[in-house]
């Protein structure tokens, strides 16, 4: 039975080719740099993303990318260069994510903290303005009353009598009097030939 057996110049091109495949293989790898530019990147954004609190906001998003940090961690330690930067790029997306979420959460928290505290303000506010027209209602009876009620007058006092020495004597009006009595007047003499009528006494003439 024949056996065919390849020619010896075609087991020298297979070794060629494969050494040529090898190399170029070497060749990338060589030619891919160490992504550590990415790496920090990476690293910062993971890092932004926790301060943000997105273990408390977007823990789902935070694990995947500290999940993809350690896998492109593990691929530049086997110099799988190419691997990590494309690991450590998805990282610093899913931590950008993560560190919206927990701003969007966050500022949503503070909303909601600030909405209660309006709400119990009010709350206060209303029952102060209830107890106060409660009292206002209490006290309203008690001055009504009063309001009804005349005020009394003050009692209206006698004018004192003015005194003595207030009186002022009427001065004498200007001309002629006659006194009471005699008919005459004060400044007018009474007649020098004229004697007086003598006092008739006994009944005699």
């Amino acid at each position: 039975m024949p056996i065919f057996s390849p020619p010896a110049g075609s087991f020298r091109r297979l070794r060629t080719a494969t050494a040529i495949v090898m190399l170029l293989a070497l060749g990338g790898c060589a030619s891919v740099p160490p992504p550590n530019d990415a790496m920090n990147l990476a690293q910062t954004q993971l890092q932004a993303a926790r301060d943000a609190g997105a273990a408390d906001y977007a823990p789902v998003d935070l694990g995947f990318a500290q999940d993809k940090f350690q896998q492109a961690q593990a691929a530049m330690a086997e110099r799988k260069y190419a691997a990590a930067a494309d690991l450590a790029e998805e990282s610093r997306a899913d931590s950008a994510l993560a560190r919206a979420k927990a701003r969007l959460g966050a500022a949503r928290a503070q909303i909601q903290s600030k909405l209660a505290e309006n709400a119990r303000l009010r709350e206060l506010g209303e029952q102060a303005a209830s107890a106060s027209l409660s009292q206002d209602r209490s006290a309203a009876p008690a001055d009504i009353g009063s309001a009804e009620t005349p005020a009394e007058a003050p009692p209206i006092q006698d004018m004192p009598a003015p005194a003595s020495s207030a009186i002022a004597v009427p001065a004498p009006a200007a001309g002629f009097q006659t006194l009471p009595g005699t008919g005459q007047q004060p400044d007018q003499p009474s007649d020098a030939g004229q004697s007086p009528a003598p006092a008739s006494s006994g009944g005699q003439p």
